[in-house]
């Protein structure tokens, strides 16, 4: 059976889920919108026109179109158009030329669709899973029997069925299955089937997957559809993340432990909201937080919105994690050096390929080919740092990034450059001859001068001594211009200055309290 095409799926399903289970041959509402020469030159061409150019469109596009008013409904609900849309999705082609064709194939693709959107991520979803289950050893009810006609393999038991209702739902004939009758001894109008045998055995009876599909929308052409939509639209609001929990909590043993490793790796963390791991009260959107890729994922960001393929890159980036784990521990390396080197290359590899994961399933190779790369400049910039805690002052720079997405060595000579001006603007206060100044400045000034000092974003901002000396070296230290450092130089003195007379007023104020007569 033909896969659903990944281009239009996730706003298709926001379509869908807003439709109700009416037929097609119910009149649409006018939608009011103000009319343009392009669409009034559109309305105004003959409907065979219209479909010819409508057959260019994909399933969203249609529906989107057929939304603007009652003409364009009409004309885009029209057979030929889902008839192909179903042929495309579900490889099966509807000929409504035939009388046993008993919907519109409209409203074909659309039940199958929502169905078959369900059954595919049955293994998260439990609200289906409930339906089909919670009759055992018994069968579902028919209404999700019918639907589990058009599937080869159903994740249930055999089941026990009475022949009539073998024959009523899957349309079989009793002489298939004669063999089976005539090997019971007791009860011959109960039997017990495969669901993989009945599949196959209407199969043969009905003789083509086109007739099984024309049998179950029959079936389903006078039953209420209501809960089946219902369940639809609390997937397409869920499907993220039932899949995310399934995906980090429903592994193998050995796996799942290494799986909680690998996630954990080396990342800041909430200890308390780590502790109830795979638990119903486990806070899932935290701990898919804590990597943006996963992050994006939760939010429907990752392969166009299709949840399975995005699952599939989540996967395979979790697996170059494991692979870059390995690799770093095998160094001759310390904690705090291991643990950047990883934040930095994961970061590197995010940045490097976060158009392309919203776009298609990144494979395990690619993302460890970029990987590579990533870790070779993360590691020139460490070795331009000197130490950790000069690594750990540019880390925000705007050319740490920059070298990390690009490895240009102009970004890593503005790294350079600010390492060299830091150390300068250090020396330069460290002067003999500034000892006085060095003395009478502020703490929280002088320590903006140190070599090991980080300029955060947040300090840049206000009218306070701090804030404005910050600025003026965040000035000099990314452009490298003089006039910024004469004005950081300056502002420093006048600082020191000021704090000289104050001490000096202040020792005069105490000077006249203590000694009154003095001053007479």
């Amino acid at each position: 059976m033909a896969d659903l095409s990944t281009t239009w799926e996730l706003e298709l399903l926001e379509q869908f889920s807003g439709l109700t289970a009416a037929t097609d041959e119910e009149t649409a509402a006018d939608v009011s919108f103000e009319s343009s020469d392009h669409n009034t030159c559109l309305l105004h061409l003959s409907d065979e026109v219209l479909l010819l150019i409508l057959r260019y469109l994909e399933p969203m596009s249609l529906l989107r179109l057929g939304s603007t008013c009652s003409i364009l409904f009409r004309v885009c609900s029209c057979n030929s158009l889902w008839t192909r849309h179903f042929q495309d999705s579900f490889g099966v082609s509807l000929s409504h030329t035939d009388a046993r064709c008993p919907v519109t194939s409209k409203t074909a693709f659309r039940l199958v669709f929502m169905w078959r959107s369900l059954f595919r991520n049955i293994h998260c979803n439990r609200a289906l899973q409930e339906k089909l289950f919670v009759e055992i050893p018994l069968a579902p009810h028919p209404y999700w029997i019918q639907w589990l006609v058009l599937e080869e393999s159903v994740p249930l038991p055999s089941v026990t069925l009475p022949c009539e209702d073998v024959e009523n739902l899957w349309g079989i004939t009793r002489d298939l299955f004669q063999d089976k009758i005539q090997e019971k001894t007791e009860d011959c109008e109960t039997l017990k089937f495969e669901w993989r045998e009945l599949y196959h055995l209407t199969l043969k009876h009905h003789s083509s997957l086109t007739l099984v599909f024309q049998h179950v929308l029959d079936q389903h052409q006078n039953n209420d559809h209501s809960e089946l939509e219902s369940m639809y639209h609390q997937y397409i609001q869920c499907r993220f993340q039932w899949l995310f929990t399934y995906w980090l909590f429903r592994q193998p043993a050995p796996y799942n432990k290494q799986l909680r490793s690998i996630f954990l790796q080396w990342k800041k963390h909430s200890k308390s909201k780590v502790a109830t791991w795979g638990e119903t009260l486990c806070d899932v959107r935290y701990l898919a937080s804590l990597h943006p890729i996963t992050s994006d994922y939760w939010r429907g960001r990752l392969a166009r919105g299709d949840e399975s393929f995005g699952i599939q890159t989540v996967e395979n980036y979790f697996s170059m994690c494991k692979s870059l784990v390995s690799w770093i521990l095998g160094r001759d390396w310390g904690r705090l050096k291991r643990r950047k080197i990883y934040e930095d290359t994961l970061e590197g590899v995010y940045l490097l390929l976060r158009r392309e994961t919203q776009e298609k399933v990144i494979e395990h190779e690619r993302f460890w080919e970029v990987a590579k790369v990533q870790m070779t400049r993360v590691c020139t910039l460490e070795a331009t740092a000197v130490n950790y805690v000069n690594w750990k002052m540019i880390e925000t720079l705007p050319y740490y990034k920059l070298y990390l997405i690009s490895g240009n060595s102009v970004y890593l000579n503005h790294v350079q450059g600010f390492l060299c001006r830091k150390r300068l603007i250090r020396d330069w206060i460290h002067l003999e001859e500034n000892t006085w100044a060095r003395q009478l400045l502020p703490e929280q000034l002088y320590t903006l001068l140190e070599f090991d000092t980080k300029i955060s974003q947040e300090s840049l901002h206000g009218d306070s001594p701090t804030a404005q000396l910050s600025r003026l070296m965040w000035l000099y230290l990314n452009s490298g211009q003089e006039i910024y450092l004469q004005a950081v130089k300056g502002m420093v003195l006048e600082c020191a200055h000021a704090s000289l007379s104050h001490l000096g007023t202040l020792a005069a104020f105490e000077l006249s309290v203590a000694s009154p007569h003095l001053i007479a």
